[in-house]
């Protein structure tokens, strides 16, 4: 396991854990964080031992307060923050900003986009504040648990900003575009029990009981499944929710279909059961998913 400086992460029992730490601050969101939880989902996909990643925060008041604001009246102005500087490249010589340039992404959307292209199903077990970034950053995770001590805010507008971190995406398909225009237009900060109401969290757990809870239902999702074809469901649902006609889904089903049963895991996943034991499957995420695999022709960015 790589040393972070912060975040942490822990692998027990199959199941990554990452948390955010940087408790004195709320665990609030920096350059740093985004670039150790790449690589800590970078991690997890390379490992076979990890079936499935929870994320959580450090402490009892936050999962992530938010962008680190630090830099005052410089915060979101990227070209200027001293802690930016790689985003001035973008900048051209007539003042004007190259936004295709690769220094002009939004960090926020760099985790996101990698937690999207996750091989694995990801838990968020929020366990306190969660507030723009802290907000967004759960979107593409499978399952979002709550503690009852959550509190929610897609806070953007009263920021002077706009959401970020593909939340534009993620968000109207999670809850629906009013849900997510009631959340974004006025910025307010919500608690537990209406984010459940409005689809953005599978259930609410006292806080004590929250890592357990999702240490679960990782363990239930996982246990006795074949992890290659975890590894495909995922992306081929969640890719699948952007398509413009059913017939999309046909032909990669269709091709997954083909693929996996004609694997190692698929004539032992019908023995098993005609032999009625517990599966073990032979085929592993780092180095049987197929060519076609949905993530292996990523649109390029700009």
């Amino acid at each position: 396991m790589s040393n972070y400086s912060s975040i942490l992460t822990d692998i027990s029992e199959g199941i990554m854990t990452i948390t955010l730490h940087r408790p004195d601050k709320m665990n609030a969101f920096t350059g740093e964080m985004m670039a150790e939880l790449i690589s800590a989902f970078d991690e997890a996909d390379a490992d076979d031992a990890v079936r499935a990643v929870i994320v959580t925060g450090s402490g009892d008041r936050a999962f992530c307060a938010g962008a680190d604001l630090s830099q005052g009246a410089k915060t979101f102005d990227y070209a200027k923050r001293s802690d930016r500087m790689e985003n001035s490249d973008a900048v051209q010589g007539d003042g004007s900003v190259d936004v295709t340039h690769e220094s002009a992404r939004d960090g926020g959307g760099r985790v996101t986009l990698r937690i999207f292209n996750c091989k694995k199903p990801v838990i968020g077990a929020i366990n306190g504040a969660a507030v723009g970034i802290g907000a967004t950053m759960q979107l593409p995770m499978d399952f979002r648990l709550a503690s009852s001590t959550a509190r929610y805010g897609f806070v953007f507008a009263r920021r002077g900003i706009v959401p970020e971190a593909a939340s534009s995406w993620f968000l109207p398909r999670l809850v629906g575009i009013s849900q997510a225009l009631d959340w974004c237009y006025s910025g307010r900060v919500f608690g537990a029990e209406e984010a459940l109401a409005g689809g953005l969290i599978r259930s609410i757990h006292a806080p004590e009981d929250l890592i357990p809870a999702a240490r679960a239902l990782a363990h239930e999702l996982t246990a006795e499944s074949a992890p290659v074809s975890i590894a495909l469901t995922r992306q081929m649902m969640w890719r699948m929710m952007g398509a413009g006609h059913p017939m999309e889904a046909h032909k990669l089903d269709s091709r997954a279909i083909w693929s996996r049963g004609a694997g190692g895991d698929a004539k032992e996943g019908v023995v098993s059961f005609l032999e009625k034991r517990p599966a073990v499957y032979p085929d592993k995420v780092s180095d049987a998913m197929p060519h076609f695999s949905p993530w292996m022709d990523e649109p390029s960015y700009g």
